[in-house]
């Protein structure tokens, strides 16, 4: 890329903004040297790796690069021989834990698929030996332990001892003869211990003289008594420095040994470091991925121009490519046109750097060979004003270059001379870069080009809007409308007076004033086609979430049908298997007592064989479609009615209405419940003339007032309950008491569940703290 379009469209700053999201030096050696690419499949490389560090920052808000010092200095002075220092050894470290961690980070995502990533990552060697050998040796803080080797704590230990001896001797003469020292402290001179001794003292201690004080008052004076311990103080130093030189050494020859290994992970980790920078940017600029094509295809929603502050920048759409390769922005200076070209240009600049940019999720930018903007930036205090001589310049260096895979950005094209010749030139030029097939925005305030591209079919015309009430250009491009002249408004608005104003228009060419009117006229109809727009958009996102939520409740009507379907099968299934254990302990008594009784086995045979029937019938499997009732009518049935209930092909009657579509019918020994539609009515018997009935009990008539349930099968308990309820009814009983029990609660709903069905069961309640609590249920009886 020329190195004057990177300065121009502010490429520089963008890339000042990178360097500042690098975690580690090496990061930001990668950011400052990122220029972009013009190979395709390496910018579609580029973005995907960002991408999936943007993946990261979004689930997990970071990722971990802490702890990665650029080491390949020392690994090429340690390969050679050289000695490292602790400091250089402890970053080697470091970096090996930093490589560790970042691989582990990684391998442990499963939230994400981020195969180039994952590829980096292998190729990261763990070198778990050396890292572990160096922080044996050096602490934290780049200092060599004591426990580095036997020899070293064995000196250490002895130059402890012998500073320990010779502070002991030095504080005796601190307490003893403190009148002859300046100050009654001990300091150190050249590495060796030493006393403050004032001038006129200095016999009384002897020894060796290492310093004075500036006004001579003062001798540091290092007595007779320390010279030998401290004589042997500096030998124990000298064999303490001495191993600490040794212990470098050796870590220093095992740094070299994995020398190709540690200058990998370095160039991995920088790499890494650099596509997470270039993630962290994106967020930051709250930007999106693009996706690039060679078609020299532009496609941005509500892009935004990067260096300009949040609460200032202007989003806008721009489009090219496609249906026209050129754009033409006409209109007065109000600078909004110039930001046009730069957003355009920079974001194709950072697209090809891989880059994400302000926009739109979605966005399409093209991979250029070149980009080339001929922009003269006349609001920079920093260039001199464009002269037209300058421009033409660039001008004929970019022709010479122009191809089908090119962007060119012209900023006032033609400007700086007579405008007639002008504007002119300025269309003779773009005939020339758009037969070459560039893409090409261009901005002038000539209105000769207004007209320009509606001769052409590659050429739209497009403007910046401009407010008249405050004065301001809004920075909104209108792409389909070209630039009017506001010099009238703008004038009135600043108080020229209106007889200057209409001397003025009358002045103009009539169709000067055509082509301003059809300018105000579309200017007019885009800012209503764009309120239509927003409206339908509006529009149809309340239709999106109006038909999911719809969606969304029929899902759940249709899984609450199933469940009802499956709790409806499961209750008859139960219905069928009570009814069914009931036939066979009746027909085993009618078996017992076929000597006494007119029974026939096959009667029996042919019963068990309908009970049969009836339950494949109720147990067949969801969904099946069950036989409709041809001669369904909507009569009212009543209880004694003769029926013929059609899914299970059974005869019987009416016992009792429960519910708006239901009813309890008998067929034979078994009462089911059907729905109205299963159930075809036959016939309703003829009423009978009751008469009185009296009720005679016996003395051997004997029912209890309580009932115990406790220790009973579920079924049996529920069988027995309905036999005694039926008993203490004919005994005459207002109330009894069911023995249920606490215990897991089942038995207590069954009986109360019976309770509420039970046409004769007034009213219950649970027994009272004399009647047993909640292990009794009390039934008042009708």
């Amino acid at each position: 890329m020329n190195e004057k379009v990177l300065h121009v469209l502010e490429y520089n700053k963008i890339i000042h903004q990178l360097v500042e999201q690098a975690s580690s030096s090496l990061g930001e050696e990668r950011a400052r040297r990122l220029l972009p690419s013009i190979s395709f499949d390496e910018v579609v490389q580029w973005q995907n790796e960002t991408d999936e560090a943007a993946q990261i920052l979004r689930l997990k808000g970071h990722v971990p690069l802490s702890g990665i010092f650029d080491i390949r200095p020392a690994v090429k002075r340690a390969s050679i021989g050289g000695a490292l220092n602790p400091e250089e050894c402890l970053h080697v470290a470091s970096t090996i834990r930093a490589g560790k961690n970042i691989k582990q980070f990684i391998e442990e995502l499963e939230e994400v698929e981020i195969p180039n990533l994952d590829q980096l990552m292998e190729g990261i060697a763990t070198l778990n030996e050396l890292e572990r050998n160096i922080r044996g040796c050096i602490d934290d803080y780049g200092h060599v332990m004591d426990g580095a080797s036997t020899k070293l704590r064995t000196a250490r230990s002895k130059i402890r001892t012998l500073e320990s001896s010779i502070r002991d001797r030095l504080e005796q003469y601190t307490k003893n003869k403190s009148k002859m020292l300046s100050d009654a402290i001990i300091t150190i001179r050249n590495d060796r211990f030493v006393l403050p001794v004032k001038q006129e003292y200095r016999g009384v201690f002897g020894g060796i003289v290492h310093d004075q004080s500036s006004s001579g008052a003062t001798l540091f004076v290092e007595p007779q008594s320390i010279v030998e311990l401290n004589n042997k103080l500096q030998t124990a130093r000298v064999e303490e420095q001495q191993e600490i030189e040794r212990i470098l050494h050796e870590l220093s020859a095992m740094i070299a040994e994995d020398e190709h290994y540690l200058l990998e992970n370095v160039q991995i980790l920088a790499h890494v470091d650099f596509i997470v920078a270039k993630a962290k940017l994106g967020k930051q600029m709250k930007a999106s991925k693009p996706n690039m094509n060679d078609k020299g295809i532009i496609k941005m929603r509500e892009a935004r121009h990067p260096l300009i502050v949040e609460e200032e920048v202007v989003a806008n759409d721009v489009e090219i490519g496609e249906d026209y390769t050129t754009i033409v922005i006409t209109g007065p200076n109000t600078g909004g046109k110039t930001v046009t070209l730069k957003l355009v240009g920079l974001c194709t600049l950072m697209a090809q750097a891989g880059l994400q940019v302000p926009a739109q999720d979605g966005c399409e930018l093209t991979v250029f060979e070149h980009v080339f903007a001929d922009i003269g930036d006349e609001q920079s205090i920093e260039q001199s004003l464009s002269t037209f001589s300058s421009h033409m310049t660039n001008i004929v260096d970019i022709l010479q270059k122009v191809n089908d895979k090119t962007l060119v950005l012209f900023d006032e094209l033609g400007a700086g001379t007579d405008p007639q010749e002008g504007a002119a030139l300025a269309m003779a030029i773009l005939d020339e870069v758009i037969g070459r097939q560039a893409r090409v925005i261009a901005t002038t305030h000539y209105p000769e080009l207004k007209a320009y591209g509606y001769n052409r079919d590659e050429v739209v015309n497009a403007s910046v809007e401009f407010d008249v009430k405050t004065l301001r250009p809004t920075y909104r491009l209108l792409i389909g409308v070209p630039g009017r002249s506001n010099a009238f408004e703008i004038s009135r608005r600043l108080g020229l007076g209106s007889n200057i104003i209409d001397r003025a228009k009358s002045l103009t060419g009539h169709d000067s004033r055509n082509v301003e009117n059809m300018i105000a006229s579309l200017e007019s109809s885009k800012r209503k086609a764009e309120e239509d727009y927003e409206e339908a958009k509006q529009t149809l996102a309340d239709a999106e979430r109006y038909k999911q939520e719809l969606e969304q409740k029929w899902n759940q009507f249709e899984k609450e049908k199933e469940r009802l379907y499956e709790k409806a099968e499961q209750q008859a299934k139960k219905a069928v298997d009570k009814a069914k254990e009931e036939a066979e302990h009746i027909i085993a008594d009618l078996r017992s007592m076929k000597n006494q009784a007119e029974v026939k086995e096959h009667h029996l045979i042919e019963a068990k064989q309908k009970l049969k029937s009836a339950s494949e019938k109720v147990a067949d499997k969801k969904g099946k479609s069950v036989p409709s009732n041809k001669n369904a009518d909507n009569k009212e049935l009543k209880p004694g009615d003769e029926i013929k209930v059609i899914t299970l092909n059974q005869q019987g009657h009416v016992v009792e209405k429960t519910g708006n579509d239901e009813y309890l019918v008998q067929l034979g020994i078994m009462k089911v419940k059907a729905k109205r539609k299963n159930i075809q009515f036959l016939k309703r018997p003829e009423p009978i003339k009751e008469k009185p009935l009296a009720t005679v009990k016996g003395n051997t008539y004997h029912v209890k007032t309580e009932l115990d349930l406790r220790g009973e099968r579920y079924e049996e308990a529920l069988h027995q309950l309905e036999k005694y309820i039926d008993d203490a009814l004919l005994a005459g009983y207002h109330q009894v008491s069911i023995i249920h029990g606490k215990g897991t609660g089942a038995l207590r709903k069954g009986v109360q569940k019976f309770g509420e069905r039970h046409p004769s069961i007034k009213a219950q309640r649970m027994g009272d703290i004399g009647e047993g609590g909640s292990g009794v249920t009390v039934f008042e009886l009708k």
